[in-house]
């Protein structure tokens, strides 16, 4: 990573002086974009009701209401197949940063601080003139001190609490009082207004639908909201995760969060998201700043609510891998666009140095999907990505894994457990109930994609990445041979 920091360190020190030879004010034709990245922590891809109408019969809720996700959806686009490459907090957050996966980036786990010398779109994009910021929860384990790569942070650390929670203003900490994600967005407001003559690009995280959830934890106005209301269960309720075994005192499997009460917890803080959601949306038309701003709206990772006998996220069943992904930029995008394209959370950091005008390092692994945005079809749009997770001590019992998800199909191995290799056919089986790892005909072209994937992203199990206790009676190698550690 040094060379690649270096290398970058000089090349945005170049941009800033490019910056500041052109730094009279521009004609708003001539005006950069600003970005406003808004992202929720632990966000489902289908917790938006644009999502649950399309669905009909098959919504999960089809009572929940997000008015202000669906009015960015109208207004702007919608990526129906957007995913992370690590489902974890994180993991996620580093991603969408750098720009690289996580076995390059050196974030593997929710405990490792950010490296402060990272380059990412806020330090190029800062290099190149503009404003940035960062709001709300950072969670790179409890790493302290302004934000790396923007010019102003409010922040918390750790996970913070929802209520009173303090922040740190450039590293100070700061009392505060309500509730988390209500002072974000007055934060990330102000910050909007003082900084509304130049370009700028603010990233506002929400806490929110994290847990601890419910009660006190939501304000007043949203604890009996979907009072009365029932979530529906799925196909893939009742049917355990490969590596998720039985209770070994019961015998019984755990169901994992199947509890409507929790479902319905989880939805008021989502929205609650939605509604600091409107009031960003609100600010930038009050600011005049809408159809200069690309605005994007996602979430870290996804989540499960019951589906394979689990909470949590981190595995790589759809649930959990699938994210929200809604963008806006008036000047540019259309109006009530679905996109079905892929697109993953590295891309983000290439889009947005593209929107600006800015060079894409060579070494960012991701894609700009403004052409995708825009209403165009790049050629050689991807068709298959990597997706990677790295067991963490006390995450649970998700072991190390690295898998392919294309179009249509799924192929995942487990580092030391070839018996728990999964394949899965998804325009047949888009619960993933049916395993079909033991048919050589379902599995020979997603395992050669699979290794084909690992070598173009220079796939290797990190020195840094925890490494669980080894079993009693360790399993021979896995089928397809992992890449030793680098």
């Amino acid at each position: 990573m040094k060379p690649f920091a270096y290398t970058c360190r000089r090349r945005a020190a170049a941009w800033l002086l490019v910056a500041l030879s052109c730094a009279a004010p521009l004609h708003a034709a001539d005006r950069k974009p600003n970005f406003l990245f808004v992202y929720t922590d632990d966000q489902r891809w289908d917790a938006m009701s644009v999502v649950q109408r399309e669905q009909g019969e098959q919504a999960r809720f089809p009572w929940f209401k997000s008015p202000n996700m669906d009015r960015l959806a109208a207004q702007g686009v919608r990526f129906r197949n957007a995913f992370v490459t690590c489902s974890l907090c994180a993991p996620s957050r580093a991603a969408f940063l750098t720009g690289r996966y996580n076995h390059l980036n050196g974030i593997t786990n929710n405990h490792t601080e950010f490296p402060v010398d990272s380059v990412t779109h806020a330090t190029l994009l800062r290099a190149a003139g503009y404003q940035t910021a960062y709001i709300g929860k950072w969670h790179m384990g409890e790493q302290r001190g302004q934000r790396p790569g923007f010019d102003y942070s409010a922040s918390i650390i750790g996970h913070g609490r929802y209520n009173d929670c303090p922040v740190e203003i450039n590293g100070v900490s700061t009392p505060t009082k309500g509730w988390l994600d209500d002072v974000s967005t007055d934060f990330a407001i102000g910050w909007m207004k003082q900084n509304r003559e130049r370009p700028f690009s603010l990233v506002v995280g929400f806490k929110s639908p994290h847990s601890p959830r419910g009660g006190k934890n939501l304000p007043e106005r949203l604890r009996n909201l979907y009072a009365g209301e029932t979530s529906r269960p799925t196909p893939n309720f009742g049917v355990p995760a490969i590596f998720h075994p039985p209770d070994p005192a019961t015998g019984k499997q755990s169901q994992g969060l199947a509890d409507n009460a929790i479902h319905l917890d989880y939805l008021r803080h989502v929205t609650g998201a939605d509604e600091n959601l409107g009031r960003l949306l609100d600010a930038l038309d009050e600011l005049g700043l809408t159809e200069d701003t690309v605005v994007v709206y996602t979430s870290d990772n996804g989540y499960y609510l019951g589906e394979h006998c689990l909470g949590d996220k981190r595995s790589i069943y759809e649930e959990s891998l699938r994210i929200p992904m809604l963008v806006r930029y008036p000047r540019l995008f259309g109006k009530g666009k679905v996109v079905d394209e892929m697109v993953i959370n590295i891309d983000l950091a290439p889009t947005f140095l593209d929107l600006a005008g800015v060079p894409v390092p060579r070494e960012m692994q991701g894609a700009s999907w403004k052409a995708l945005a825009a209403g165009r079809q790049p050629a050689n749009w991807r068709q298959s990505f990597l997706a990677e997770y790295f067991y963490e001590d006390g995450g649970g019992d998700t072991p190390t894994l690295v898998g392919v998800r294309t179009a249509s199909a799924k192929f995942v191995q487990y580092l030391g457990h070839p018996e728990w290799t999964e394949a899965f056919d998804l325009t047949a089986d888009p619960y993933e109930v049916k395993n079909l790892a033991a048919d050589p005909t379902a599995t020979a072209k997603l395992s050669a994609e699979l290794d084909t994937q690992m070598k173009a992203m220079n796939y290797a199990v990190p020195a840094n990445a925890d490494q669980p206790r080894p079993p009693a009676d360790p399993s021979p190698a896995p089928r397809v041979a992992l890449p030793a550690t680098n």
